[in-house]
């Protein structure tokens, strides 16, 4: 895939539930990206995200939220297979096979940063990331896009 038709992202996980270390863990570096139950994160896994595109692995709802490296998406969107487990804490009764209400996808591991990039520090920069939607007021969505001006700057930032 050509950077011009690449895609960044951004994906929030809970490191004490599935971090960087856990991905790093799997075989190849690489597992399905499961659990996401917001719609608006949802349509941009089903819809938008392919195969080749990038997205920064960020750590929430932790001492030290923050960017902590980068996956490459590795398989495109398909069924959320947690979805139909009656004992997974991602079940939907309403979701079935044959009619799939939550999407996942596969991602690789292609970089682990030094250091956390936190928030914070993020913040500090807002005047370079205007429209990031990270830095916007109240929003929570566990999947987001990130501009690759934005996408370019913060690698630089994680790589000091």
């Amino acid at each position: 895939m050509s950077p011009s038709t690449c895609r960044y992202w951004l994906l929030k996980s809970e490191p004490a539930t599935f971090g960087i270390d856990d991905l790093a863990a799997c075989p190849d570096q690489t597992t399905h990206w499961d659990g996401v139950r917001n719609y608006q994160a949802r349509n941009f896994l089903r819809d938008r995200m392919q195969v080749g595109d990038q997205a920064f692995i960020y750590h929430s709802n932790c001492k030290e939220p923050g960017i902590v490296g980068t996956v490459e998406i590795v398989r495109a969107s398909y069924p959320d297979h947690t979805a139909f487990d009656p004992d997974s804490p991602y079940y939907d009764p309403k979701s079935t096979p044959e009619n799939p209400r939550w999407f996942m996808v596969d991602v690789r591991l292609t970089e682990r940063f030094p250091r956390t990039l936190t928030l914070a520090e993020i913040k500090r920069h807002s005047d370079r990331l205007e429209g990031l939607a990270l830095l916007r007021r109240g929003n929570r969505l566990s999947v987001m896009p990130v501009a690759p001006e934005h996408w370019r700057f913060l690698l630089e930032l994680a790589r000091r």
